[in-house]
């Protein structure tokens, strides 16, 4: 039996769905090189990446108004929740971008690993193995969103590349040394003000601080992250190195700034899933 003219209007609907594609595009290595590609498409339903965003306020002529006041918590701090994307892909190739040289102090070994690293035209970059990224570099590849979700005593932080998680305690806990060294290590947090004050240690020391200049860190790193939410849909972060084993001083890069990503989600990611690039990479 035909259907009738409702049931044609509906069919019609669904095929006419919009449906996202995302492409993802990850340069695990110098974008000069072009040493990596990877690329997978994820097609998916518009109830689950187009479901509006709730408590997005608006502009008088109904548009999100991002500019507007950062939500806050039942407790009067910023609240960080949300899907965000960096603006570019700068510090994910270098974390020290509009560093001087002179301010990223290098201790002669790390100097030496560095320049191989590049030499090598980066093959042995973990990430190009789908081995994570590391702390800070988690945070800044372009290409990627990650999910904040924030409680009084626990940020947890859902990355969609690779499919990592960061639990950042808020309970007062203090950072030890007891337990196993880890490719994210391991985070508690602070409020100074409206700024969040994560600390990590408990590194292994396996992880690459960003892509193209490969910066080296070792088992001794802390980092010091400071986030804050400028207004409702815009985030900014500072990250501080301090390795003595690779650097003569601590360092600090300029500020990274994400966007608030509206009516989306974070999806599936599985990294070796069709891997064919690695019997290529070749070093130079």
């Amino acid at each position: 039996m035909a259907p009738n003219d409702g049931e044609q209007k509906e069919i019609l609907t669904r095929i006419a769905m919009p449906t996202r594609h995302y492409f993802r595009c990850l340069i695990l290595t110098g974008a000069a090189m072009g040493l990596f590609l990877f690329v997978t498409s994820f097609p998916a339903g518009a109830q689950w990446v187009n479901y509006p965003t709730a408590g997005v306020p608006r502009t008088p002529d109904g548009k999100p108004n991002l500019g507007g006041p950062a939500p806050k918590t039942q407790d009067g701090r910023p609240d960080f929740s949300g899907v965000w994307q960096p603006d570019d892909q700068k510090f994910f190739q270098n974390l020290a971008a509009g560093l001087k040289p002179e301010d990223v102090p290098m201790q002669a070994w790390a100097k030496e690993l560095q320049q191989l690293r590049v030499t090598r035209d980066h093959v042995d970059d973990p990430l190009a193995r789908c081995l994570p990224h590391g702390v800070p570099r988690v945070n800044t590849n372009g290409l990627f969103p990650f999910k904040i979700i924030q409680t009084p005593s626990l940020v947890v932080i859902l990355y969609e590349q690779l499919y990592l998680f960061r639990q950042i305690f808020m309970d007062g806990r203090k950072l030890g040394n007891d337990a196993p060294a880890a490719w994210l290590g391991y985070s508690t947090a602070r409020w100074d003000g409206d700024t969040l004050v994560v600390e990590t240690a408990g590194f292994n020391d396996k992880t690459w601080l960003d892509t193209q200049q490969g910066h080296p860190a070792s088992d001794a790193l802390h980092v010091t992250e400071r986030f804050r939410r400028p207004d409702f849909g815009h985030l900014e972060m500072q990250a501080t190195i301090d390795d003595p084993k690779a650097y003569t001083k601590p360092w600090t890069s300029t500020t990274q700034k994400f966007h608030l990503l509206l009516g989306t989600d974070i999806l599936e990611f599985i990294c070796i899933e069709g891997e064919k690039d690695l019997p290529h990479l070749i070093a130079k």
